[in-house]
């Protein structure tokens, strides 16, 4: 029988992934919303798998399984994401976690990424695979401006912009990636000036026509 621990900060999808994967007949799932609670749950289960949502209150899911892999260092860490794994691929690859799929993956495409995690092998999305050689081109999401100045956005400003591609306002990028307006309004500065733009739109475009976030 293989365990597997989900936490996510929604209940009905972590609740929906179990009754998805316990369909399996070795498969067995616990489910906790409260990140905090990770640690206790690890030491007092023997679990195979810990799947974690990518945006949670609190530490997010690769913060999460930086601190329990100090801790758990054998154990099988997928990152669960409802986001575009494209704008978040070059933070999960050095994360050192062992793999990851999307929310909107079906219930085949879940199983065939955790046995394929169990056998230590990673399901990549053909989109993501072609781009690891972007990836080793621009390590980090790090290019060189036409002045000749090295650009790169981390991970939180890939994300804003990714939602600002999407059409979503300030205040709605800050409730979906659990952040303060204020913050999504400092952390756009900061981009405007990485870009010399003065607009969320310029911002928007010149960071798809750099290559640092993947256009829509």
């Amino acid at each position: 029988m293989k365990k597997i621990l989900i936490v996510d900060d929604h209940p009905a999808v972590g609740e929906g992934t179990k009754a998805m994967l316990e369909q399996e007949d070795d498969i067995q799932v616990d489910v906790i919303s409260n990140s905090e609670k990770t640690g206790t749950y690890l030491r007092e289960n023997e679990y195979n798998i810990l799947l974690l949502d990518l945006y949670m209150p609190g530490l997010n899911g690769v913060e999460l399984a930086k601190k329990v892999r100090r801790s758990f260092p054998d154990i099988i860490i997928l990152i669960y994401t409802g986001f575009d794994l494209s704008t978040h691929f070059n933070m999960l690859v050095e994360a050192d976690i062992s793999g990851f799929v999307s929310k909107t993956a079906s219930k085949e495409e879940l199983v065939t990424v955790i046995r394929c995690a169990l056998r230590d092998e990673v399901v990549i999305p053909l989109h993501l695979f072609k781009q690891l050689r972007r990836t080793e081109a621009c390590p980090s999401n790090q290019v060189d401006s036409p002045e000749g100045a090295a650009i790169s956005l981390n991970e939180k400003e890939q994300s804003i912009l990714q939602e600002i591609a999407a059409g979503l306002t300030n205040r709605e990028i800050a409730q979906k990636l659990h952040m303060s307006q204020r913050s999504v309004e400092y952390t756009l500065t900061g981009i405007f000036n990485k870009l010399n733009v003065r607009s969320r739109t310029e911002a928007l475009l010149q960071a798809q026509d750099l290559g640092l976030i993947s256009k829509s």
